[in-house]
């Protein structure tokens, strides 16, 4: 099958017997019309998805700096980060925590500490060292044991209940903390989206724009046409 453009006044179509006659006749102007409503509706479309792709970076951006700033926490000084060997943070020394980027910089800071609170262990991996320990008390109140040797045991299960029990307390603001840093980094992907789709829907207003003075200049007349 083969097109051809044909600048011409459109013609009835009449098909000699065995001979290749013209099926299908589209005027141009038409082909440009149904271009040009695709292209206003890609613009609109374009147009909502950045507004929406704004609003919601901008939510985003709004919530994790209200939920960050209302924990009031505070980088440690210059001094302390450089004692404590974290130059890699001493950009954040002394501000206030109110941003993703230093949401995550903290949770580093934490996890700094969680590793020297029970030589690297997690609060899970310390439930079963606190279950014997505590089970060992009991054990040895039931034989029978002397005093010294009780209280020895129970120090040893109050000491593994305390570490467990500041594991938690840090992986959980870690948690939080990381939770808040990863709706930061959506909320700025969502931002680079909503640029994009609004450039997007201003080269097709242009297109469209265009598509327009075309369908106005073209003859009435021209058309498209396909042969068998």
């Amino acid at each position: 099958m083969s097109t051809s453009v044909m600048d011409r006044p459109a013609a009835p179509v009449r098909a000699a017997a065995g001979a290749d006659a013209p099926v299908v006749a589209l005027k141009r102007r038409t082909i440009d019309t149904l271009l040009i409503g695709c292209g206003i509706v890609a613009a609109v479309v374009f147009a909502l998805a950045g507004a929406l792709l704004t609003w919601g970076s901008g939510f985003a951006g709004d919530y994790v700096d209200d939920e960050l700033t209302a924990q009031h926490i505070v980088f440690p000084s210059a001094e302390a980060l450089q004692a404590e060997g974290r130059t890699d943070l001493l950009e954040h020394a002394g501000a206030t925590l109110d941003t993703g980027e230093e949401a995550e910089a903290y949770a580093s800071y934490i996890d700094g500490h969680l590793a020297d609170v029970a030589g690297g262990a997690t609060y899970a991996e310390l439930g079963g060292p606190e279950r014997s320990a505590k089970a060992a008390v009991e054990a040895a109140r039931a034989e029978g044991a002397s005093e010294a040797t009780i209280a020895e045991l129970q120090a040893e299960a109050d000491a593994i209940s305390g570490q467990r029990t500041t594991l938690f307390k840090g992986e959980t603001l870690r948690g939080l903390l990381l939770t808040a840093y990863a709706w930061a980094t959506v909320g700025s992907i969502a931002g680079i989206a909503g640029i994009v789709a609004f450039v997007a829907a201003g080269v097709m207003a242009v297109l469209v724009v265009l598509g327009m003075v075309h369908h106005r200049r073209t003859p009435r007349d021209r058309t498209v046409l396909q042969t068998a």
